[in-house]
């Protein structure tokens, strides 16, 4: 079955497709944290932001059915729905960001983003880390370093050291921030020296791709201030940090202190309708309203507003912010504790958490956390990795995940950890 799978995948949708695990997962039903395979077989989703209140949760499903059943059509037309959704999302929101672009994904709401930046400033430069992705749109994908682009990074680009935890920037934890400021500066000044000026800095709050390394509250001060100098915007996407999954605050911004200039979300904004946005302050609004002419069908239709509004109303009756503080405290306990020859730090926010692994040397163990994950696949438990070179293991699930699930978890870490040899 999963042989014949791959190979229509191959021939449909043409090669390189990526997939999770060495032997796929065919999934084909969820609900709430838990998943089940084409045999049956029930997975812990201990890895999926995307629905973020639950696979299948009957209010966003309820939601989404009775308005597909009433209506479904674009901006162009007037509907109160998006006005509705964009009220209570703005009102989660301070900094002035109280005016929104409702799109489809991601990817489209960063690359406004990046157009809003130019809008604002009239020039072309940007900045981001490299080790970073923000989307699949021809600009975004400059920033991203996945995959350098054909032809090499573009001139107007520019991307500096990621924040680290093991080697951080600067040589140490304390001179980080600085470290980090500092080559920002730098960015900011070939940038203007080359003729592009200096647009924006685009940012995940959480440095998720980067291994979300352990920073702190204020890190990105002495960047703040830099980036407000010269003029720069400051482009925050929140769409792995973003409702509430933190734990301590409902904005990864917002915990890590700083005022964005645009803040975008994406994936889990409506538990896997494909629903995405770009928020912003009036000003800037307005001058990418007058810079681009811009429309998007199918963002900010009634059923993404049903969609996401019921996601909203989820979060809020189970208290689910609340939930990530408290079952992401409690599994961060559990990883600290987990001992291994090859385990370096475990950390985390809320329900984001996860065990970087090297070896003696100091060389990453990307080896080791890639069996590691295969090996929680085949216990039932899905997971994946991430960090520059793929030795963190990545725990960001769904948010009603309760310490049961997270005992679950790491009781098969544990498990798993013993039967691996530690070379």
């Amino acid at each position: 079955m999963t042989t014949d799978l791959l190979a229509r995948r191959t021939a449909l949708l043409g090669p390189n497709v990526p997939t999770f695990y060495d032997d796929p997962v065919h999934i084909l039903r969820g609900e709430g944290v838990w998943l089940w395979d084409a045999e049956g077989r029930k997975y812990l989703d201990c890895y999926n932001n995307v629905p973020h209140v639950g696979h299948c949760h009957p209010h966003v499903v309820d939601a989404i059915a009775r308005q597909a059943a009433t209506l479904n059509t674009h901006t162009r037309y007037l509907h109160d729905a998006i006005l509705d959704y964009g009220d209570r999302l703005t009102a989660t929101l301070s900094h002035d960001l109280d005016q929104l672009i409702m799109v489809c994904t991601g990817s489209e709401a960063n690359d406004i983003a990046l157009r809003m930046a130019q809008a604002v400033t009239g020039k072309t430069g940007f900045i981001a880390t490299d080790n970073t992705y923000h989307g699949n749109t021809m600009a975004v994908s400059q920033l991203s370093t996945r995959r350098p682009p054909i032809g090499g990074y573009p001139d107007h680009i520019k991307l500096v050291p990621a924040p680290n935890s093991v080697d951080p920037v600067g040589g140490s934890q304390v001179d980080q921030p600085d470290a980090f400021a500092r080559n920002v500066a730098r960015a900011i000044t070939e940038l203007e020296a080359s003729g592009h000026g200096f647009a924006g800095l685009m940012l995940c709050p959480s440095f998720a791709n980067e291994g979300f390394p352990a920073i702190s509250p204020g890190f990105l001060d002495p960047t703040v201030v830099a980036v407000r100098s010269a003029g720069g915007l400051i482009l925050c996407d929140e769409v792995q940090p973003g409702f509430g999954r933190l734990g301590s605050a409902f904005w990864g911004h917002d915990w890590l202190g700083f005022a964005p200039d645009v803040v975008t979300i994406g994936k889990p904004m409506a538990n896997g309708h494909p629903c995405a946005a770009t928020i912003a302050r009036p000003d800037i609004m307005a001058a990418f309203r007058t810079a681009f002419g811009y429309f998007n069908t199918f963002g900010g239709n009634p059923v993404s507003c049903a969609a996401a509004a019921a996601t909203l109303d989820v979060m809020e009756q189970e208290d689910l912010q609340a939930n990530a503080h408290e079952v992401g405290a409690y599994a961060l306990d559990r990883l600290r504790l987990i001992e291994h020859p090859l385990k370096v730090e475990a950390r985390g926010q809320g329900l984001f958490f996860g065990i970087e692994f090297a070896h003696e040397d100091g060389t990453p163990a990307s080896d080791f956390a890639a069996v590691i994950t295969e090996g929680m696949r085949r216990e039932g438990v899905l997971m994946n990795r991430i960090g520059r070179h793929g030795n963190t293991l990545k725990m960001r699930p769904p948010m009603p995940f309760a310490c049961e699930h997270a005992d679950l978890a790491i009781d098969t870490l544990e498990h798993v950890l013993e039967t691996l040899p530690h070379g």
